[in-house]
């Protein structure tokens, strides 16, 4: 008997287009093999507590720049949560705080996940900004979670996926 490629998926989610598409691309794969979901926003409190380091950010300013992107988590995990439901697929969400691509890679190990999905390249930044700084992190991490996972690693550059998911 054929065993499945996998059981587990986790989506890395951070706000970008190609995130949102590649969590399309999860719940499709989920309701297709019928599979177990997790979707995964991380704040990236590493950088944060750098540029805090480096008296780019005020102590202030570094709290109300972190319950910002807390509170974007929260927005984004809910939307794609709702697509989830739109395809009668249970989603496991999950918004964690610290270096974006180990807290991705524990996940992934602690969930057991056969495979990791994440968005394919921006042309413009993430997080809604078009900052190119913001851009190369969200870079720097997706290549991190490439190199460093313990699973396979699957980079969605699926141009359709909007109309895919609209339709299945």
């Amino acid at each position: 008997m054929k065993q499945p490629l996998f059981h587990r998926i986790v989506v890395a989610v951070n706000g970008s287009q190609s995130s949102i598409h590649a969590a399309m691309y999860g719940i499709l794969l989920a309701k297709e093999y019928h599979v177990d979901l997790k979707i995964v926003y991380v704040v990236d409190t590493a950088t944060i507590k750098q540029l805090t380091l480096s008296k780019f950010f005020a102590q202030d300013e570094r709290e109300a720049y972190e319950a910002n992107l807390t509170s974007d988590g929260d927005r984004y995990l809910t939307y794609i949560g709702d697509l989830a439901k739109t395809k009668g697929v249970e989603a496991d969400l999950e918004l964690r705080k610290g270096a974006v691509w180990s807290e991705i890679i524990t996940v992934a190990d602690d969930y057991k996940a056969d495979v990791i999905l994440v968005g394919g390249k921006e042309s413009t930044g993430s997080y809604g900004t078009g900052s190119t700084g913001t851009h190369n992190v969200v870079s720097a991490s997706r290549g991190e979670i490439i190199a460093n996972a313990h699973c396979s690693v699957l980079v969605v550059k699926k141009n359709d996926i909007e109309q895919l998911f609209k339709i299945s």
